[in-house]
């Protein structure tokens, strides 16, 4: 017997001890009602879709074609619409999640306006908008069930019985719009206790997936800025824990921690680590930091030292007080942030890089998986990239590399309109069609997304409207729109 008829059964049996108070009651709209309202808490979601993540990490293990993506959404309406046409499109939302961006929360959900991707919006409005998103797509459940049940009833009265058969299967297998959403925790929005209680709300409100950032929370900046700033391993760690303790106390036993490193594109920390014994992970921190050696009579008051290696260090501080990474070491502290972060406790990884290029993602992670062999990367395909410029620059350099005259090309101008039909442009645009596909095989990036798709899409779709609405068109440019 199916779920469906056994909540049929399970009421009928209620009904029938309540006796005759609940004679108008029909047990088969009840059993509905609970089809309708499958998930009764935010925890509800984040276990069942925890579940999720967990399958399709070990799937894609096994296949690296099954990758996962997701879409950037900045209100429930908008995720709503997401799943239905994926639904519609795809017939599945199968390895297809939402993406909750701190950017968008802070450029479109502040209650002091639009702002930058600083952390400086309300802390509360993050897991306000995990469960806003929830919300619409539970509703977007009520409403494809509700269309199946009327069918089941025109169904039984037309006598059709195969259609009716037809349509409980399609009940019973009933696939909802609820899907996993990795939710945007900056860089914690304060201590190690700020972001315990920070991830409680949010898991609360039905996240799975928690991405947090080894910025500083203070000097947050968006990962493609300039002028971000670090912390030490340390500090980050605890954070990772904070979170696994939040995911452990409200039963989300498989809950996801998604750790990102700026560190590729990050030239500054605010902290010199703490060395407990030479080689230990603050000592390997520090040894990245631009230093000169120094006398100790050359020392000036207020300088801070380190001693090393029997020598003593000044490291390069800035009037700011933050103190300077040596340039060049990007890569190397990428790649030991990701292996000490799994260390700590992370699932997966996400690293920031200054271009989409699928060797660089692939050359950080093969240092990883010596360490890590399962190690799985999220991956930004950030709109900050100049997807086009990027790509042209690839296939030209590649063309120049194999001997392949490219005298037709300045590689300067190559945005110019006058290369878009070009052999080259065409090369280009295969390379991006493929690029997730690519970089998911060769640098095992298990999750794909784009941070403000639907905020560029609705500007774009907005600004077409008021261009026919107010102009000559009229109501006609709102019909053709529609």
């Amino acid at each position: 017997m199916s779920a469906y008829q056994d909540d049929i059964k399970q009421v009928s049996s209620l009904k029938e001890k309540a006796g005759s108070p609940w004679g108008q009651i029909n047990p088969e709209y009840a059993a509905r009602m609970r089809a309708q309202n499958r998930f009764q808490t935010g925890l509800d979601i984040a276990k069942y879709t925890a579940a999720i993540m967990r399958r399709d990490m070990a799937e894609f293990d096994k296949d690296k074609t099954k990758y996962t993506q997701s879409l950037g959404c900045w209100h429930g309406f908008v995720g709503q619409q997401k799943l239905i046409s994926i639904k519609k499109h795809f017939g599945s939302t199968e390895r297809k999640y939402l993406y909750l961006s701190g950017w968008m929360v802070a450029a479109l959900r502040s209650q002091f306006g639009p702002l930058p991707d600083q952390s400086m919006h309300e802390k509360t409005a993050v897991a306000s908008l995990v469960e806003e998103l929830y919300t619409f797509l539970r509703q977007a459940d009520a409403r494809e069930l509700g269309g199946l049940f009327r069918e089941l009833d025109a169904a039984r009265e037309a006598g059709d019985s195969a259609k009716e058969q037809e349509i409980l299967d399609k009940v019973e297998n009933y696939e909802t719009h609820v899907v996993p959403i990795i939710a945007d925790i900056d860089a914690g929005f304060g201590n190690a206790e700020a972001t315990y209680l920070m991830a409680k709300q949010m898991i609360e409100a039905g996240a799975c997936a928690l991405q947090i950032e080894n910025q500083v929370a203070d000097e947050k900046q968006c990962g493609h800025q300039d002028g971000k700033v670090t912390v030490p391993h340390e500090d980050f760690h605890a954070k990772i824990r904070a979170l696994r303790y939040a995911f452990l106390e409200l039963g989300v036993d498989d809950g996801v921690i998604v750790a990102r490193t700026d560190s590729e594109g990050a030239g500054l920390t605010k902290e010199i680590a703490v060395v407990n014994e030479p080689g230990d992970q603050g000592d390997i921190y520090n040894s990245y930091l631009d230093v000169e050696e120094v006398a100790a009579e050359d020392t000036k008051e207020g300088d801070v030292l380190i001693s090393r290696n029997g020598k003593l260090v000044r490291p390069k501080r800035l009037a700011s007080g933050l103190y300077q990474f040596r340039q060049g070491t990007g890569h190397e502290r990428c790649v030991f942030d990701c292996i000490e972060a799994i260390n700590a406790g992370a699932d997966l990884l996400w690293i920031e890089t200054a271009v989409p290029t699928v060797h660089e993602i692939k050359g950080m992670m093969d240092e990883v998986r010596k360490v890590h062999p399962d190690a799985k990367l999220v991956y930004n395909n950030s709109p900050s990239f100049n997807w086009t410029l990027n790509f042209r620059q690839q296939a030209y350099d590649a063309w120049v590399e194999a001997g392949k005259d490219v005298s037709g090309y300045d590689r300067d101008r190559l945005m110019s309109a006058e290369y878009d039909d070009s052999e080259l442009a065409a090369e280009a645009d295969a390379r991006v069609k493929t690029f997730q596909a690519d970089t998911s095989r060769e640098a095992n990036v298990f999750h794909h997304l784009i941070t403000l798709p639907t905020y560029h899409t609705t500007a774009l779709s907005v600004d077409a409207l008021a261009q026919e609405y107010f102009g000559e068109q009229g109501m006609l440019g709102y019909v053709k729109a529609s």
